[in-house]
């Protein structure tokens, strides 16, 4: 039997959710952290490697982004956290003083497929940029974690493809709440024994959120045993919900937001992880997720695909050669406002690096206006109404198969 949550974890009062409105399942609050607070529902740029690519911390600033993730498995790769520690913590390093998530790296090294071995201790992987080989443990990972010093830290667990059998799915989802306590212990013995990265005066101790993560691949009971499992386990700061948008139909993450939305306290964030093309964000919103992240935005723009409000679009396409409109007349990001299709498509085609970073800047600021299209509209009481609009005007125009 798994032990309560001990009160080493109750005690940190630097993080608290706050539910402002309601309409249905959906609602907008207030998640509190040590570097600041962050209006839900929220979309948080990655940071994979310390950088959301080609984008400054002044421009997500701008943006009104306000929390981010960095990588645990990339981050302790490359440059080490261990470095990252000793510069002062992610924050430091990268300059960006609002909140920090770490995923865990449980999904890089479970998609190592053919470059790792598990067993019930942890996972051992080749690295995929020299081909050293490391061994991952709960603990291992919640050490790396401590070491970048973000606000708010995943725990390690273990990842399947969203297709898997119920006996699969039921063995990862059971090992990564076995994992979670182990996860929870070293959190407890790190809050007690590490002061962690200094961010301030001298004696300034790193403040730290455990999440956990509901596994159970596509299979109603499972997430919902894996919820109430972890719940009984006593109070966290907020749930993840893993495992999702990894090859599974789009109806059935949907379908699985359901169940964990009748499982979960309707009193913590939930944070939807890897989920991040629009009409899912919509579609997420509606169903009580309030936290968003997805490499999507920036990896599209690097390809030349760009988000719209009337659906995606390739900005390599010949029609946009001598086109004189923004991206999208209804944006107001610095690349709508100041550039037209015909200056961006040229960019792209010639190769010029400032035509990566506007299209990955342009999808950052449509996710992050999004979700604040959804909270304002959870607060007006018409958030059905706008999902249904939103969706049926994007979905209008399908993407092009070169997306």
């Amino acid at each position: 039997m798994i032990a309560p949550l001990s009160p080493a974890i109750l005690s940190n009062v630097s993080f608290s959710f706050e539910v402002n409105a309601t309409a249905g399942a959906a609602r907008a609050g207030v998640f509190t952290t040590p570097h600041g607070v962050v209006e839900t529902p929220a979309f948080m740029p990655v940071g994979t490697l310390a950088t959301v690519k080609a984008l400054d911390p002044e421009d997500l600033v701008a943006m009104g982004a306000s929390m981010i993730l960095g990588n645990a498995y990339h981050l302790h790769l490359r440059p080490g956290d261990e470095l990252i520690r000793e510069m002062g913590g992610l924050h430091k390093f990268m300059r960006w003083d609002g909140p920090i998530l770490t995923d865990s790296g449980g999904f890089q090294v479970f998609s190592l497929v053919n470059l790792r071995t598990l067993n019930e201790e942890g996972v051992e992987f080749q690295s995929h940029i020299d081909g050293s080989k490391r061994f991952f443990t709960p603990e291992s990972v919640m050490r790396i974690e401590r070491n970048i010093g973000a606000d708010v830290v995943m725990q390690f667990d273990h990842v399947i493809p969203g297709q898997s059998d119920e006996p699969s799915a039921r063995d990862a989802s059971e090992r990564s709440i076995r994992w979670l306590a182990r996860c929870r212990t070293e959190v407890e013995r790190l809050n007690k024994e590490d002061a962690g990265p200094n961010y301030g005066s001298e004696g300034d101790r790193l403040e730290q959120a455990l999440f956990p993560i509901v596994q159970g691949g596509i299979h109603a009971n499972l997430r919902s045993e894996a919820a109430r499992t972890i719940t009984s386990m006593g109070d966290w700061a907020g749930f993840g919900i893993g495992g999702l948008s990894v090859g599974e139909e789009k109806l059935a993450m949907y379908e699985m937001l359901e169940v964990v939305d009748d499982a979960l306290p309707n009193t913590h964030p939930r944070y939807l992880m890897g989920v991040g093309f629009p009409e899912d964000i919509v579609e997420a919103i509606v169903r009580g997720v309030d936290l968003f992240d997805c490499v999507a935005p920036t990896r599209m723009g690097r390809n030349g695909a760009v988000f719209s409000s009337t659906g995606r679009m390739n900005i390599k396409r010949a029609e946009y050669r001598n086109d004189p409109r923004p991206l999208d007349e209804s944006c107001d990001c610095s690349a709508c406002t100041r550039f037209s299709r015909a200056y961006l498509r040229h960019l792209y085609v010639s190769d010029e690096i400032l035509g990566l970073r506007l299209l990955s800047l342009h999808n950052v600021h449509f996710l992050l206006s999004l979700a604040r299209a959804g909270r304002a509209a959870i607060i007006a009481g018409d958030v059905d109404r706008w999902a249904q609009e939103w969706l049926g005007k994007y979905r209008s125009t399908a993407p092009s198969s070169a997306d």
